[in-house]
């Protein structure tokens, strides 16, 4: 999956989290999956990236009852579309709690970073949305 395919069709929603399987991540995806159509009203495609496997992120959406957007890789090479955006965190060796808002040009309006433990308020996403469409 490449971003440039979605400049001129879509926003883009591209959050990042640590890691399947973990509590916080756990309360986060699922959240996501609850206002999916929330997204779509403003023509956004959500995806989401963590350094998980392939493997791993089938088995975790399985185990979550499927989810309608993307669990993107980033395993290899481990972290480094995480380290573009400059959320890869080196010492514990996965991607930083983030959200970009990209608009149909490929242009970032919005990012927010949030400490591990905590997730993203999505009506703060939903109003970056908002103002992108008007």
């Amino acid at each position: 999956m490449n971003l440039a395919w979605y400049q001129g069709r879509k926003n883009v929603v591209l959050a990042f989290y640590p890691g399947d399987w973990t509590p916080v991540c756990a309360a986060q995806i699922p959240e996501f999956q609850e206002v999916i159509g929330r997204f779509e009203n403003y023509d956004c495609q959500l995806l989401c990236i963590s350094c998980d496997s392939i493997a791993c992120h089938g088995a975790w959406a399985r185990s979550l009852g499927g989810l309608s957007f993307p669990l993107m890789s980033d395993f290899y090479p481990h972290g480094e579309v995480a380290r573009m955006y400059g959320v890869f965190n080196q010492e514990r060796g996965y991607a930083e709690r983030s959200v970009f808002v990209i608009d149909k040009k490929g242009i970032i309006r919005y990012i927010e970073q949030v400490p591990p433990a905590e997730i993203p308020d999505n009506e703060l996403i939903f109003r970056h949305l908002a103002e992108l469409n008007r």
